[in-house]
């Protein structure tokens, strides 16, 4: 029968390999989690990029229609000039005088447009080069999220086993009164399953423990929590 110093530091050493198997468990469930955090994040940036090009593509184009439509009304301008030349009368010269100018108005607001709508695309080219400089580092993170999750997946497996393999040994030298309810515990509460006792408080909720049950976890008898249900220990 282990004394009750043997049975508080059994309790004492099952509860940090849960406290160490929890951060374990929960560092090898993190890189899986970090690799697709990365992956949305490429997947992000190259949206990012697709709707610059189209925007920058979008203007491109309407630039190309305005010069378009500049060159018809340029060639146009030239071609009324020439029946200016061969004008029969006061009347027909005014008119074509007039439609004159009004081209050379609207093709004066085109090249202002074609323009504003230039120097636009250039700034969006330059927005692309920095969504591409954006969308590479992205993936470079990817890269290196990926290798370091290779890299410490398997020593983390490694000590998960070794830990698990020394709980289990711990757990048999459980005496038999305690065995069967701290198993309950840690079916329920997992690492939470079990608490220190520090200043009179449950280490867990931070509750008092009244003084007949530290006695009661001093002499080694199992004693829980009154307010979370935790298996209490003496710490060292």
């Amino acid at each position: 029968m282990p004394t009750p110093n043997a049975r508080i530091a059994i309790l004492r050493t099952l509860h940090r390999i849960h406290r160490q198997l929890t951060d374990l468990r929960e560092r090898l469930d993190r890189g899986p989690k970090q690799i697709r955090a990365t992956e949305n994040n490429v997947k992000h940036r190259e949206e990012d990029l697709a709707k610059v090009k189209a925007e920058a593509r979008a203007l491109r184009m309407a630039a190309d229609q305005k010069q378009l439509q500049l060159k018809s009304i340029e060639d146009k301008v030239k071609d009324l000039r020439r029946k200016l030349n061969a004008a029969t009368s006061n009347r027909e010269y005014q008119a074509l005088l007039e439609q004159i100018a009004g081209d050379e108005m609207t093709n004066s607001v085109l090249s202002d447009e074609i323009l504003e709508a230039l120097e636009k695309v250039d700034a969006f080219q330059k927005n692309i080069a920095e969504t591409e400089a954006a969308l590479a580092a992205a993936k470079q993170r990817t890269g290196e999220v990926r290798a370091e999750v290779s890299e410490h997946e398997p020593l983390l497996k490694a000590d998960i086993a070794r830990l698990e393999a020394e709980l289990q040994q711990a757990e048999t030298t459980l005496p038999r009164d305690i065995c069967e309810m701290y198993q309950r515990v840690v079916r329920q509460k997992g690492e939470d399953a079990l608490a220190a006792i520090e200043n009179q408080c449950c280490d867990g909720c931070n509750q008092q423990v009244p003084l007949n049950l530290v006695s009661q976890v001093m002499m080694g008898q199992p004693v829980f929590c009154k307010s979370c249900g935790r298996l209490l220990y003496m710490p060292e």
